[in-house]
């Protein structure tokens, strides 16, 4: 474990204020008083990883209960209209992001979690309790608002904490939240679902809100907002081509998780010819994948970006093209889905961080864009995958489609890579 030094420095002063190269350091805090405040930020980040990933497991559920006309016609393309609550989650963090990230520039930092975990535990009681697809499809998208601009944020918060040339690692531990929800609160979700209606999954989340809205009033260093900051300001970052890149790298390659993991409840049953009691297992793997991953790109981020990058944008078009081919057996499916959480995993950490470098003075900014950009590749991956499941090419048809898309997202890092050599970021 990293140890965690500090040396008595008001928050006040100057050399708290945020760099080009990055957050600056919180100091005067004990080390304890640090991996408090991480672990609360990784609550977050966990309570974030179910509520995101839950609705995957319960699609069939869901469309049974809340499309039942539908779904006695037609299960496949109930399904596929289900995923549209996937896809306005993940359309829910592209608006709120870049939004939240410029308009509260000025806001302390630990003011702002607040008021996104707020949201957080509003949002997903509503998505419990209300009655149509239809409500429960805004709510849905409501709760999505605050992704982006928390992530983007308490890594920020987690870079300052751990310090100088700890920083991925710092972004690390708050995205390991959301990798290991999918090893423990995904799996836990999806089974109360199952057990008690869908509906007890999102109160479970919920909860997990509640409790990481505590953590973070009793354990986040306050530190004043920036009074410089200005909208234009925080906008400047979208004048740089490295940040488009990156966040073409991130929207586009990282639709090809997406356009297989939305579909893996059905996949599971339908295609692997598993029982839906295995869907919760599938999930553990997946998350355990995941978490691995993380943790690695966070310590090779630190000492590389561009090489994890580099691997992790491969690493997701290897293991969807094995998906593709092989998820049809029970074999295939175990390696392959492991292989794919590995993948995602290791994708945070290093776009995190890039995106960190490329943006410069509008930090606060560009590491909310880098979850509207994921999400943007959630939504494109649901998207694309349900139309060619619903034209009838089966449910592994969206694995090739995330070939395509993962090759597109390598093709934009290595131009970003060319440009990097001709004028360094």
């Amino acid at each position: 474990m990293t140890e965690l030094r500090s040396a008595p420095v008001d928050d006040d002063s100057p050399s708290t204020q945020d760099t080009p190269h990055g957050p600056a350091p919180i100091a005067g805090l004990s080390a304890a008083r640090r991996w408090f405040a991480l672990i609360a930020l990784a609550i977050g980040g966990f309570g974030i990883g179910v509520t995101e990933f839950v609705t995957m497991g319960l699609l069939p559920d869901i469309a049974q209960d809340l499309l039942p006309d539908d779904y006695a016609l037609d299960p496949e393309g109930a399904n596929a209209t289900a995923g549209l609550l996937v896809s306005a989650y993940a359309l829910g963090v592209v608006v709120g992001a870049p939004t939240i990230a410029a308009l509260a520039a000025r806001w302390s930092r630990k003011r702002l979690l607040i008021a996104l975990v707020t949201v957080f535990v509003i949002g997903n009681a509503l998505s419990a309790l209300l009655p149509s697809f239809g409500f429960v499809l805004a709510a849905r998208f409501a709760s999505a608002v605050p992704h982006g601009a928390y992530f983007g944020i308490a890594s920020l918060v987690a870079a300052s904490l751990m310090g100088p040339g700890n920083r991925a690692r710092g972004v690390s531990f708050v995205m390991g939240g959301l990798a290991i929800a999918n090893v423990v609160g995904v799996p836990t979700g999806t089974f109360l679902g199952q057990a008690f209606g869908w509906r007890a999954a999102y109160l479970f989340v919920a909860l997990i809100f509640a409790v990481a809205l505590v953590a973070i009033i009793l354990t986040v260093p306050f530190r004043p907002g920036d009074p410089t900051a200005t909208l234009r300001g925080e906008l400047s970052a979208l004048k740089r081509s490295q940040v488009w890149l990156t966040l073409g790298v991130a929207s586009i390659g990282f639709g090809g998780i997406f356009a297989v993991y939305t579909f893996i409840a059905p996949i599971v049953t339908e295609v692997a010819g598993l029982s839906a009691e295995f869907v919760p297992w599938i999930l553990v793997l997946f998350g355990v994948g995941m978490t691995i991953g993380n943790f690695v790109s966070g310590w090779l981020t630190d000492r590389s970006v561009k090489r994890s990058l580099l691997v992790s944008i491969c690493s997701i078009g290897i293991a969807v093209l094995g998906f593709a081919l092989f998820a049809s057996t029970v074999g295939g499916l175990i390696v392959f889905v492991f292989l794919v959480g590995l993948a995602t995993g290791s994708c945070g950490p290093a776009i995190q961080t890039r995106l960190m470098d490329a943006a410069r003075d509008a930090q606060s900014f560009a590491a909310a864009l880098n979850h509207s950009a994921l999400n943007v590749g959630n939504s494109l991956g649901a998207f694309l995958g349900g139309v060619v499941i619903a034209a009838g090419l089966g449910y592994l048809s969206p694995a090739w489609v995330g070939v395509g898309l993962s090759l597109i997202g390598l093709t934009f890092l290595l131009v970003s890579f060319a440009l990097e050599r001709r004028k360094p970021l």
